[in-house]
Order: C-alpha cells, then structure tokens, then sequence
C-alpha cells in the first residue's frame, strides 16, 4: 500500500498520514522539545557533518552480502558466531534500503496514531524457522571490548526494535533476535600502507518493540498540542540554548 506524501512539518487537525522517520522517533524519546520544534516549528538542531567513511564501509558489506543472497549462502562470520541464518532475497530489499527512492525505506502506517514510520535498514536475514532477523552494520575504532552497553548505543537497539516492528506491521514474521556487525578499524597496526584493516564482529540484541505503539501515542498527542513540550533534563542542545540566551541578556545588562 502507498501513501500521499506529506508536508514535511506537521500540520494541527490533518487527516493524512504524518510520516515519520525512525531517527525523528529516536529524538521524541531523546528530548521531547526538540523533536516537537524540529517536527512542528521547523527549527532542527544543527546538522552533523556526513559520515562518509563509515558510508563507505556500509555499501562494501551492503555488497559482500548480497552476492551469498544470490547464491543462498551463509557468511563466514554467521558461520564463526553461530548464527541460523542466511541474506534474505526479497525483490523489495532495494526499496527498503532506501536505494530506489531515497529516504523511503520500509514503510508502516500506525492507524491509531495515524503516523506513517519509514525506516532505512541495512540488511535483513531469515532463520530456518522462515522468521527475519533485522541487521544493522556499524562502524567503529577502538580498542576497547565492543559492546551495546555504552549510553549512546542504546539508542542503537530502539533503531533495531522500530525497524522490527516496522515489519511486523508489514505482515512478516520477525525474531526478537537482531545483529549488529560491527566493522572495527584497527589503529594499531605497524604499518598502514594506504589500507584501513577491520576487524568484525557480530553482536545479538533481543529487542522489544512493545514501548514502540504507546511512543506513538505520545508523538501524536505531541504533536497536536499547542504548547512546547519542557526540555530533556540532559538535552545538550537545549542546555546550550539556554545559557546561550542567559549569557546574551547578562552582557546586555552589564554593558546597558
């Protein structure tokens, strides 16, 4: 099923589906007041520069893996980590990736938000028990144990668990058990001689997707209110923000 798109901010009273996209999800459950102006007023917080090498290493790995989708072979690292799987071959995995119309993805209406979710995904693999398992790839550099502890990578597993919730709403059967592959450059090596070497690593998350439908809630009831919501308690950029009109009206009022 196709949708009409939307403007892009949102507009009091529509009746047509909002889209909304899994990382604008990720900043409602971050700081709700950003969302709200970004998604309302217009006014985002400043953009980041692109990532282009860890873009890079996303395509190489989008290609290594499907060349075993055409063949319906495993991979040696799900092979070395034991995983039950193979690439999922499906004709709409281009679509899903973003590669045909750019930033569409996998698309799913919530009816009782009414909010249309899209989500980009890097890759999709099935088990033998035909359910899909969501894969996402990320680089990194460290030479610390990788792990899905750290704070900021929680944010990691909410992408994970929207994405497989996506698509149960599309009528697939989907696992809990998602993987992260990790790509991890190594800097520590005597010489470089113009290579970058990683070593991968693949990492399960057992996601619940349950917060997802009332986080949609949420978003609706947000986004239909007139008032701005209150900042984050941790929210740099509102923090920065607010010292940032603080400051202007002390020197004001020292230099008046």
């Amino acid at each position: 099923m196709y949708y009409k798109k939307t403007r892009s901010l949102y507009q009091k009273g529509s009746e047509e589906p909002f889209k909304i996209s899994r990382s604008k999800i990720d900043l409602f459950v971050e700081c709700p007041r950003c969302f709200y102006m970004d998604t309302r007023l217009g006014l985002s917080r400043p953009n980041t520069p692109p990532y282009t090498l860890n873009s890079a290493v996303d395509n190489l790995l989008k290609n290594e893996f499907d060349l075993l989708r055409k063949k319906g072979e495993k991979h040696r690292l799900m092979d070395e980590y034991k995983v039950d799987a193979i690439p999922f071959d499906h004709p709409d995995l281009p679509q899903w990736r973003g590669e045909v119309t750019a930033y569409e993805g996998a698309l799913a209406l919530d009816e009782k938000s009414n909010l249309l979710i899209n989500g980009l995904v890097d890759d999709i693999w099935q088990n033998s028990k035909g359910e899909l398992m969501i894969v996402d790839y990320k680089s990194t550099s460290t030479t610390k144990e990788i792990s899905l502890d750290d704070e900021y990578k929680q944010g990691y597993k909410r992408q994970m668990e929207v994405y497989q919730w996506i698509f149960r709403k599309l009528g697939f059967k989907v696992s809990n058990t998602g993987y992260f592959i990790f790509a991890n450059a190594q800097k520590n090596l005597p010489k470089f001689d113009g290579k970058l070497e990683f070593a991968m690593s693949i990492l399960p998350h057992k996601g619940n997707d349950n917060w997802v439908n009332l986080t949609l809630l949420e978003i609706k009831e947000t986004l239909e209110s007139d008032k701005i919501p209150e900042p984050s308690h941790d929210c740099e950029y509102c923090s920065y923000k607010k010292m940032s009109v603080e400051s202007v009206a002390s020197w004001k009022k020292s230099h008046s």
